[in-house]
């Protein structure tokens, strides 16, 4: 009798299971009511350890030269002399612990707390004054996230580093949160000055754009948790098919002992 009740509580659990409140798994739940207005205005900001690409080109590929750290030595028109493309020979900058990197020509610069937009102006402004309308592009060579939990495809993902990402376009490029995911629940880990903090997102309800979360961060890593009904369920199933292993087992014993 024991075992016949354990495997109808795991049933039931299952069954409850299988019928999750669609309210429980719909995303901006009150969109319509709340009429919440989202600033578009975000750019993620450098920080210590980034690895920063920054290509400086002009009219004259001579001049430019000097502010580049390349794997080559380019020629007047400014294509490399093996040919490769200039971008991928480019040598990262590293962001070191007090937020700033070596720059030829320019000596140290601080650029942690700075976007990309802000280092570029900050550069052209500085070079121009030895180069005639220079160019400059920088990226965030690091920008990837890790995405785990009751997700359908955790693991780490590179993003354009001058793009907005919000929590769910990164959700939907791990394949969006599985039906037994608990969405006001998501958690978010994020390096900020040297701290490690956390914030904690329900996707259910439109607050989610007021959170410093809801744009992704380089490095962030998102933690989306069971809900209690999927560990219940894990937890009934596994019991279950131990239940079911040792009477099987048992079975075979006393079919044994009696063909003897």
């Amino acid at each position: 009798m024991k075992y016949i009740a354990r495997i109808f509580c795991a049933l039931a659990l299952l069954s409850a299971a299988s019928c999750t409140s669609y309210k429980q798994i719909q995303y901006l739940q009150d969109l319509d009511e709340a009429q919440k207005e989202l600033s578009m205005n975000y750019e993620p900001q450098i920080k210590p350890g980034d690895r920063l690409n920054i290509l400086v080109s002009g009219q004259d590929k001579t001049v430019t030269a000097p502010y580049n750290l390349t794997l080559f030595e380019t020629s007047t028109n400014g294509v490399s002399s093996s040919g490769s493309n200039p971008e991928s020979a480019i040598i990262p900058y590293i962001v070191d612990e007090e937020g700033c990197i070596l720059f030829p020509k320019l000596g140290q610069i601080k650029v942690a707390g700075m976007t990309q937009q802000e280092l570029k102006d900050y550069l052209m402004v500085e070079i121009g004054k030895d180069v005639k309308d220079p160019i400059v592009y920088v990226s965030i060579k690091n920008f990837k996230i890790h995405v785990m939990g009751e997700v359908r495809s955790p693991g780490t993902y590179t993003i354009e580093s001058d793009t907005r990402t919000t929590i769910f376009q990164a959700l939907s490029k791990a394949g969006d949160l599985s039906l037994t995911a608990q969405r006001e629940g998501v958690i978010v880990l994020r390096d900020e000055d040297g701290v490690q903090k956390h914030y904690t997102l329900d996707l259910r309800s439109t607050d989610v754009f007021d959170s410093p979360a809801y744009f992704v961060q380089q490095n962030d890593v998102i933690m989306v948790q069971p809900s209690p009904m999927r560990v219940a369920t894990a937890t009934a199933a596994t019991g279950l098919w131990s239940t079911a292993l040792s009477s099987i087992t048992t079975m075979i014993a006393i079919i044994t002992f009696l063909s003897k």
